[in-house]
């Protein structure tokens, strides 16, 4: 296809409002979508505080600045998509869930349209199924949040064609993140080697190993983490890794991927991390 001028993004949490804000800072057109009234509204406020930031500290011109807040759309109906070139889903990580949005956009998008799935661990191709479009299905994982972090996972489905990788990879770089390339194994990459990790934290604390406090102090000052992984367990979502780890067990089917009993218990008892106030650690909710 010929280069990708506007962008549909779904979810306006914080990935696809990063995602969104990425695109509009990069002159696309952009439309963003929730069903929620109330996200969309914190999304645009968001957005536009966060673009405010980059042109005071100079990292955006004044005119690059109301350029990007002029590329935004907000909406609620997908029917706001039907020109968009490439539509990027950062919604709930439930194959379920994705297949049905997809199925949607399917049958609104016009037929060049690319759809690419956020998605940190699901099938692409077993996405790509549910539409009568496969070839143009493809998954575009970013890292949390999109602004900074420098990463894009590019996934092909067993029959992502060479032009929809293609300009996905070019949209991403673009961007300005540095590409790696998948196969489309659960959990891709970056969770593939990353959720195990922060599992086996649940374990060790668990287990009695050590406080949680050392258990992420020795992650940081032995291995140079930015972050320990109960921490990080907590910025990401402890509901998220569950699911995570669910997929990992389910298509690799080795019982290595079992969910730790604890990160199981913290799920079902609402502590999912910073987004609930309490997880691992407690927060102060703002």
């Amino acid at each position: 296809m010929s280069e990708i001028r506007s962008v549909g993004v779904v979810g306006a949490g914080q990935m696809g409002s990063g995602i969104a804000q990425l695109a509009a800072v990069n002159g696309l057109q952009v439309w963003l979508l929730d069903s929620d009234s109330a996200a969309v509204s914190k999304a645009h406020q968001s957005i536009s505080s966060r673009i405010q930031s980059l042109v005071s500290k100079d990292l955006l011109t004044k005119e690059k600045g109301a350029e990007a807040v002029r590329n935004l759309r907000f909406t609620s109906s997908l029917e706001d998509f039907r020109s968009v070139d490439i539509v990027i889903e950062a919604i709930v990580e439930s194959e379920e869930v994705k297949k049905k949005l997809f199925v949607q956009l399917d049958n609104i998008v016009k037929d060049s349209a690319i759809l690419a799935s956020n998605t940190s661990s699901i099938s692409i191709t077993r996405i790509a199924s549910a539409t009568r479009r496969p070839s143009q299905v493809i998954g575009m994982h970013f890292m949390n949040p999109p602004p900074v972090m420098k990463l894009v996972e590019i996934i092909r489905g067993a029959t992502t064609s060479d032009n929809t990788f293609n300009a996905t990879k070019s949209l991403a770089e673009r961007f300005g993140k540095k590409v790696i390339c998948s196969q489309d194994y659960s959990g891709f990459i970056v969770n593939r080697i990353l959720m195990p990790m922060i599992n086996e934290a649940f374990h060790a604390l668990y287990t009695g190993v050590a406080t949680k406090e050392d258990i992420d102090t020795g992650m940081k000052l032995g291995t140079n983490h930015p972050m320990g992984p109960l921490e990080l367990a907590d910025h990401i979502g402890l509901d998220v890794c569950l699911s995570i780890m669910k997929v990992l067990l389910n298509g690799l089917g080795d019982s290595k991927y079992s969910p730790c009993p604890l990160l199981v218990q913290y799920v079902d008892a609402g502590r999912l991390g910073r987004k609930s106030g309490v997880g691992v650690y407690t927060y102060s909710k703002i």
